[in-house]
Parts: C-alpha cells; structure tokens; sequence
C-alpha cells in the first residue's frame, strides 16, 4: 500500500493564484507517488458566512479548478466532504478528549472572530477538530497546505497522539508536505492573497485583461532608492516576478531600482503575459471537464465510493477501541 494523502479546499468560490501554489500544485506532485484523496471541505464553508444558494455552484467551480490544475482522476481520489458522513462522527469521537482552551488559543480562530464578529459559532471553533477528523479518517500520513495551516496540523497530530495513548496504537501523525510557494502575497500590498479580501488575488480563470487590470492597481513606489526596500508593496510585487518569471529577472529588477529606476507599468504588463502564459494550460483543460458535466459527476462518485470505503473501516476501530 502507497501512504496516504488527505487534502481539501473550502469551497468559497473559485480557486486563486495562492491557493494553486500553496496547496493544489503540491497535491499534484503528490498524486504520482501516494494514494491521494483530495477534497472540496464544504463542511468547512458553512463556519464563516455563505450564501446557501450558491454553495453548490462554488463546489463545482473548486472541483473544475482542481481538474484544470492537474489532479488527474486516474492517479488520485476527488470527493466531496459532506458526501462521506464518517467525518462528522469521527470529529465528534475527537472532539471528547481535545481540550477547548487548546482551540480558543490558535490564531486563526482568533483571526476570524475578529473577521466576522456577528458569525462566531461553535462550527468554528470546532474547525481543528473537524479537520482532524478529515485527516486522520483516512491514516493519512502528508498533508500539502500552506504556512497558515500548520498550527492546525498540529493540533491533528496531538489529538493523533493522544488518541493512540489512550485507547492503543491507531493513528499515523501527518506531516505538511511543503510546496515551492507556501505563502503568496496579496496584490495590495501586504497580507497574503486571499479570497476574503477584495483585490488581493488572481483566479485561475481569469483573462489576460483581468489579470492585467488587478496588477495594475498592486501599489508601488517611485520606484528608485539607493537601497531596496526588505518590505512592503514593491517586494510583494518582484515576488510575483520571481514565481512567474524566474530569479534571474526578479534579480535584474532589484539592481534597476538602485540603478536607473524600474518602469512599473512595463514590469506589470510582462508579469501579467507570465501569469496568463501559466494559466491558460489550466484554463483549456477546466473547458473540457466543464463540457461534461456527467464524467465529472461520475469522477465525484468514484471519489466518493473509494473513500467512504476507507472511511467506514477507520470508524469501526475507532467505536471498538473506545468501547462504543
């Protein structure tokens, strides 16, 4: 047996530049060594505000993305989250010897409370937990996410280890499988990319002139200093240039801005024709899966099958050793 991967994305619509480079592009390259099953986490996307009517609409654009991007249903599993209901009774099993203080202490629950001060419910404090459950579900041995996740992969191994202290030897401890971009700043400046921020990201899908026009607006500089800067909007932007287009480029620019001083306008519209270039591979093949909406259902299905399976012998042992 290969070792096992578990990865998921919320599904809050459609897939951008950060999460491709921090999850899906490592999900990929995982795929042709272990045994992959790779989710659309729609549990997760109710513990922030959503709009019930389009959730449906926003999980079929994050399963398109991830066919697009290169997870190749012969090499690995896609499923949906809901579909398989051991992961909400797994979660609840975990959550009976985790400690609350632990998950009121991780920042990321602290980040939202603040995001959504009218939406601060149980689901999301729960949230660790439940991706736990996700993970631990399939013995899942590497998880590919970003820098932010880690504190909640921790907690995953420490429920892992407490668990298998407690009732005997269950359950593997996942360690984060890095990708070569784990963190992708924001187009405004600072922060990171992200789908909650209006103007700081990139879809997958987006045209040339989209692209083009969301660059364009990225802050900048005067663009000349006797030393660049180690921070701030300019740095953010030559990050870009060295995912995009290379050291070497990004090197070049580092040296013209305490030189002659670096043109922005001709920097954004070369970084936007690198990033149109490397996307609309992805782009072409999203169309094709999106044209057949019946071998995509069928894809889920297959997901589903093979991971409920997995899911239905883990949960077993699991009521056995606690004596359920």
């Amino acid at each position: 047996m290969k070792p096992r991967v578990f990865s998921g994305i919320r599904a809050t619509g459609r897939l951008h530049l950060g999460n491709y480079l921090g999850a899906v592009a490592g999900m990929r390259d995982l795929q042709n060594q272990y045994d992959c099953i790779f989710s659309v986490v729609d549990l997760h996307t109710i513990t922030t505000p959503y709009v019930p009517e389009t959730l449906q609409q926003n999980i079929k654009e994050v399963v398109l993305d991830y066919l697009g991007a290169g997870l190749d249903p012969e090499k690995c599993h896609l499923m949906i989250q809901s579909s398989v209901r051991e992961h909400v009774e797994l979660a609840y099993l975990l959550a009976t010897i985790y400690p609350v203080s632990r998950l009121e202490d991780l920042p990321t629950y602290k980040d939202k409370k603040l995001q959504h001060t009218e939406y601060i419910n149980m689901g999301l404090l729960y949230y660790p937990v439940l991706m736990a459950a996700d993970i631990l579900l399939y013995k899942a041995e590497k998880v590919p996410v970003g820098d932010d996740q880690e504190p909640h992969l921790e907690v995953t191994r420490e429920i892992a280890r407490k668990f298998n202290t407690m009732f005997g030897e269950t359950f593997p401890e996942p360690q984060r499988f890095k990708t070569g971009a784990p963190y992708v700043p924001s187009l405004l400046g600072e922060g990171k990319m992200s789908k909650s921020v209006a103007g700081s990201f990139i879809n997958l899908t987006d045209s040339l002139e989209i692209i083009k026009s969301k660059i364009a607006k990225a802050p900048t500089d005067s663009g000349k200093a006797d030393k660049f800067p180690e921070t701030g909007p300019v740095v953010n932007l030559l990050q870009f240039v060295e995912l995009f287009q290379g050291h070497d480029r990004a090197q070049q620019y580092r040296q013209q801005y305490k030189n002659e001083g670096l043109r922005y306008g001709e920097i954004k519209n070369e970084l936007a024709a690198a990033i149109f270039a490397a996307l609309e591979p992805i782009q072409k093949k999203r169309s094709e899966y999106e044209s057949q909406p019946e071998l995509v259902l069928e894809i889920l299905r297959t997901g589903q099958k093979y991971a409920a399976k997995i899911a239905a012998e883990t949960l077993r042992e699991v009521k056995t050793k606690m004596g359920l």
